[in-house]
């Protein structure tokens, strides 16, 4: 079974506990305009590579991952918009002992029957989820992403059904993702969920810029600084407070 992958990062230390193992796949359907990893959007490109591979690679670095407490992270892109690769890669992980993880912002969770058969085998398999919720507001989540939310919002409510481990992440856009009532209803939304280990505020920073100029590609916040402290830290207990 091969994947569509970006890269691999050996030694990850912000997606996950612990030193982790990072593969970045190839396809996103989300167009985040703070996005920066955009050279990972178009779908069906990328280095394919093995599970085998990437397994005999991981393999070289257990010592220090299994020291740590860390694990595998699977980011993107959009992981699940490959979930057979992830079902035998993280088969492989857990005849390791291997922690799995994955990165998704849930922008491709159907209802589909077929969907949600491999969804529900892929969690079996599965530690924890880095959930990223961008916008809790529906028309300003398609103005920043091109996609509504209804769907995320679903994604999180099956994870919570299921009582699937979860870090929350939101990315702190000043104008944009830092407007008090939508945080509000955010933090409103959080604490409906049974499910939520740790929230995380990533404050917005501009080391995407280039990727999107190289690309040609035209960058939509330009003249957006990233957040204060203390814009971070309200973010923080907003989100927190019905926990």
């Amino acid at each position: 079974m091969n994947g569509n992958i970006h890269s691999i990062e050996s030694f990850g230390t912000v997606d996950g506990p612990g030193i982790r193992y990072v593969v970045f796949t190839q396809g996103c359907l989300l167009r985040c305009q703070f996005c920066h990893n955009a050279d990972t959007w178009e779908i069906g490109t990328g280095k394919e590579m093995s599970v085998s591979e990437i397994i005999d690679d991981l393999k070289t670095y257990l010592p220090f991952i299994e020291s740590s407490g860390g694990g595998i992270t699977v980011s993107g892109g959009e992981p699940l918009l490959q979930i057979p690769f992830l079902i035998e890669l993280f088969k492989e992980c857990k005849k390791l002992g291997i922690h799995t993880t994955i990165d998704s912002s849930g922008g491709c969770y159907s209802q589909a029957p077929h969907f949600q058969e491999q969804l529900k085998e892929l969690m079996e398999y599965t530690d924890l989820i880095l959930l990223d919720l961008k916008q809790i507001n529906r028309k300003r989540h398609i103005s920043l992403t091109g996609m509504a939310n209804d769907h995320i919002l679903e994604f999180a409510r099956f994870l919570s059904n299921i009582k699937k481990p979860i870090w929350i992440r939101h990315v702190l856009v000043p104008t944009i993702t830092d407007i008090d009532e939508d945080l509000e209803k955010l933090g409103e939304f959080i604490g409906t969920l049974q499910n939520v280990e740790k929230v995380e505020i990533l404050p917005y920073h501009k080391l995407g810029v280039y990727k999107w100029e190289t690309l040609g590609l035209d960058y939509p916040l330009k003249g957006i600084e990233p957040p204060s402290e203390d814009r971070v830290q309200h973010a923080y207990e907003t989100l927190t407070k019905y926990l």
